[in-house]
């Protein structure tokens, strides 16, 4: 049995940033993570960072994963445990988890839940064949291997993980043939859009995928071209609309959802809000569920960008650190400073969504 203050699910911005507020503080951190490195989207990010100095701003993604483990080395409280899953959670406050290979229990007095999200797909006509990815899967072989992933590509989805994904395409020297989007708004930022589109790079809103197609007569069983339609207002394809593109790579961007299934098991309470990604627990200014000892930050809590993420994640370290009985000087000032963060965040046309979804899975203490 391992015991613990904290027990933190996830290594990547907002676990990690979890980590840092609760072991500054003086809290006992066990930080488990089920890949073999820590950091998790931001090792596979190549562009820089919007926001302020404090979300780490002209700070490229795998540069801010070294700064946040710099500043966990020098917090001894504080332990990282790699290639180790958390199995589930048990109704008499134990968690299980396998840790290199090993079966463990797990005591905390405190868990902070920082698991991330999974990236959605879409059902068509040859959504099964080699050449067709995720986003996260694009990045991981070039932003984290250096492996070129195709010559020639339609990206589906125009929200901000698309068009960064499309652009770092281009800068590894891959085609993008087309990048096509279902809603009739480009999601992501305009300033990403407007990069590829000075490349070259034609958007196509209220479109969306009608196959994958292979020339399996050839004897090839792979990806070969993609074929897209356009929609009307209940998405439904429109027939005499279809566009052929040739490519050897289909990346499929179209959202994701949040890993709340260990939340699930705890007995958290939990609604559905499509605008943070599906399925959320509802929490409280302080990032804590219904229950008392299990806090959330992170696209757990709803998908949002990293810079958010990493704000979440302090904030909720610094919450659970204080439920412990952890003082710090101005740990007051500190938690609004963050809520402060997030509102500036969260400020402008996609973050006015973020927040009418963030009202429905707030969790009023006092009503």
């Amino acid at each position: 049995m391992i015991h613990t203050d904290i027990l933190i699910i996830g290594a990547g911005p907002a676990g990690l940033s979890a980590a840092i507020a609760a072991g500054a503080m003086g809290a006992n951190v066990l930080v488990l993570e089920r890949s073999h490195c820590a950091g998790g989207q931001l090792v596979k990010q190549t562009h820089m960072f919007f926001g302020s100095e404090k979300q780490y701003a002209a700070y490229r993604g795998f540069e801010i994963s070294k700064l946040l483990l710099r500043d966990i080395e020098a917090l001894p409280n504080v332990s990282i445990k790699l290639n180790s899953t958390v199995l589930a959670a048990y109704d008499d406050g134990i968690w299980t988890a396998e840790i290199d290979g090993v079966y463990t229990k797990i005591k905390p007095r405190a868990v902070i839940a920082a698991t991330g999200a999974s990236e959605k797909s879409l059902i068509f006509p040859g959504n099964a064949l080699p050449g067709v990815y995720g986003a996260g899967a694009i990045q991981t072989l070039m932003n984290q291997y250096g492996i070129k992933p195709a010559k020639r590509v339609v990206m589906l989805g125009a929200g901000n993980i698309g068009l960064i994904v499309s652009y770092q395409l281009l800068q590894a020297g891959v085609e993008v043939a087309a990048v096509v989007e279902g809603a009739p708004n480009i999601g992501g930022y305009l300033v990403h859009a407007a990069k590829l589109r000075r490349m070259g790079v034609p958007i196509l809103t209220s479109h969306t995928i009608k196959s994958a197609n292979s020339a399996r007569a050839n004897g090839n069983d792979s990806l070969e071209s993609v074929t897209i339609w356009g929609i009307d207002d209940k998405w439904q394809g429109i027939p005499g609309t279809e566009t052929t593109y040739i490519a050897d790579a289909l990346c499929i961007a179209v959202g994701l959802s949040p890993l709340i299934e260990l939340l699930w098991q705890a007995g958290c309470g939990m609604t559905h809000v499509p605008t943070l990604g599906g399925h959320v627990p509802y929490r409280d200014a302080s990032m804590r569920t219904s229950i008392e000892n299990i806090f959330i930050a992170g696209d757990a809590a709803g998908v949002e960008e990293a810079s958010s993420a990493m704000v979440e994640g302090r904030l909720a370290g610094l919450s659970a650190a204080e439920y412990l009985g952890y003082a710090a000087d101005n740990i007051e000032a500190a938690k609004q400073d963050c809520l402060g963060q997030l509102a500036s965040l969260r400020n402008g046309p996609v973050g006015g969504h973020i927040n009418a979804g963030l009202k429905e899975a707030t969790l009023c203490w006092n009503c």
